[in-house]
């Protein structure tokens, strides 16, 4: 099997060939990013990194950041529509499998190495059951893995985009600050990268200045809270704060004892500030249920390729139906 597998979101593109390796795993061949916006849309530059590599393989699974419809995706910060149909014809493929980017992070978890996490949060010792993917970065993505006493079944979501609810004076205030700029707020406005600007913009507006003109990008945020900007501070922890509300939310709908993991770029990016923020204490604010979301282990996902991973993952068990491609471990 050499398949093509790639991770399209709102940023970059990432492609690579997926091969078995002689341990029974997969190993990623000539890995490669493209600027997203650069491009009219996939096709273009699936043809570019074929006649590159002068490579050949028998499917593609691509992992969308969007809802995915039968065949169809919208990407959802970008203007490309995908149409599985439509690239196994133009590219000539056997196969081409669509999921949704977050899906493909579910399915990639049973491949990663220890070192290929950070933990946070150990949990109950031996935790199995139910598991979570909630990943900020270009925007918010939120994925489940149900257990069913044998294997976990991933499956996607579009939690990211449900609403925001505030739950202080300083909330009600950054939820009408965002009310002003889009007629919805949802989650993903606030735990990701275009959040962390709208909150640095927020903050300093709301410590009696001015917003930004124009607004500062997420990195640059990120490299302020660590050089001491009293803004950039406050930005940076009210932001990680919320991202382990939404994330504990997310763990309770999915009752996930068998472990929330946290993916996109911006966690790794961060973990130093990460683990030593609010985080854990927005994950575990849950009244009664305190308790029971200390049970669940929190991981951060540090391996970059782990949605390239689980697509080539979802191509093997879409080939084979019914094959337990993705166990507990």
């Amino acid at each position: 099997m050499r398949i093509l597998v790639g991770d399209i979101g709102g940023t970059k593109t990432a492609l690579a060939i997926a091969a078995p390796d002689a341990g029974g795993g997969l190993v990623l061949h000539h890995p490669e990013r493209y600027p997203s916006a650069e491009h009219a849309g996939l096709e273009s530059i699936v043809r570019h990194y074929l006649a590159t590599h002068a490579v050949s393989c028998s499917g593609a699974a691509f992992a969308i950041a969007g809802p995915v419809s039968g065949r169809r995706s919208q990407v959802t910060n970008l203007t490309w529509q995908i149409d599985a149909d439509a690239l196994e014809r133009a590219l000539g493929l056997s196969r081409v499998l669509l999921l949704n980017d977050l899906e493909a992070v579910a399915w990639g978890i049973a491949a990663l190495a220890p070192e290929d996490v950070c933990e946070l949060q150990p949990g109950e010792p031996g935790a199995v059951g139910n598991r979570c993917v909630i990943a900020a970065g270009t925007g918010l993505g939120e994925a489940g893995l149900f257990w069913d006493g044998h294997r976990h079944h991933p499956f996607a979501t579009e939690g990211g985009h449900a609403e925001f609810a505030a739950t202080d004076a300083r909330e009600w205030a950054l939820r009408e600050f965002l009310r002003r700029r889009h007629a919805r707020v949802s989650w993903e406005r606030l735990v990701s990268g275009m959040g962390i600007s709208a909150l640095h913009a927020f903050c300093c507006e709301y410590a009696g200045g001015r917003s930004p003109q124009p607004v500062l990008e997420p990195a640059a945020v990120a490299v302020g809270a660590r050089e001491g900007d009293a803004r950039c501070v406050e930005t940076m922890a009210l932001f990680f704060r919320l991202y382990g509300r939404e994330a504990g939310d997310l763990a309770l709908k999915q009752m996930a004892l068998g472990g929330v993991y946290l993916g996109g770029g911006i966690a790794p990016r961060n973990l130093e500030a990460l683990r030593a923020s609010a985080f854990l204490d927005g994950f575990l604010d849950k009244g009664r249920m305190r308790g029971l979301m200390t049970r669940m282990p929190v991981r951060v996902i540090l391996q970059p390729q782990v949605a390239l991973l689980g697509a080539a993952r979802a191509w093997q068990d879409d080939q084979s139906p019914g094959r337990p491609v993705v166990v507990a471990g």
